[in-house]
């Protein structure tokens, strides 16, 4: 299911004022943690991680990182769950966010074409 659109307002809220959202999904955190739950924004700028909390994965509360747009998200290792390193940490993404990992990576590189839908 796609984060939907009051998740992605809500994140809005972390972005500087002329940056747009690029990709957008939740995440976990693979350690224990107060807050296991994350939000992955991609930005013509950075890469953010805002975290949501133990009880949701769509309502982000603070600013946990930012790292630079050219910040590789991928490779996804497959062995047990979707998971990816980012900042030294591993998270796990559900199936049907992959796609949307790897569509962020090829876009960092420039090897995607303009979207043809973009208001969707």
């Amino acid at each position: 299911m796609p984060v939907s659109p009051k998740a992605r307002e809500a994140a809005r809220q972390f972005l500087d004022p002329d940056d747009e959202i690029r990709y957008i999904f939740p995440a976990d955190l693979m350690r224990l943690s107060p807050r296991p739950s994350v939000l992955i924004v991609v930005t013509r700028k950075a890469v953010k991680v805002l975290s949501t909390g133990r009880w949701s994965r769509t309502a982000p509360k603070s600013l946990e990182a930012e790292y630079p747009r050219q910040t590789r998200l991928g490779p996804i290792n497959t062995h047990m769950g979707n998971t990816f390193k980012l900042g030294g940490f591993t998270y796990e993404v559900d199936e049907e966010y992959v796609a949307v990992l790897n569509a962020a990576d090829l876009d960092r590189a420039g090897d995607l074409p303009p979207d043809p839908l973009p208001d969707l």
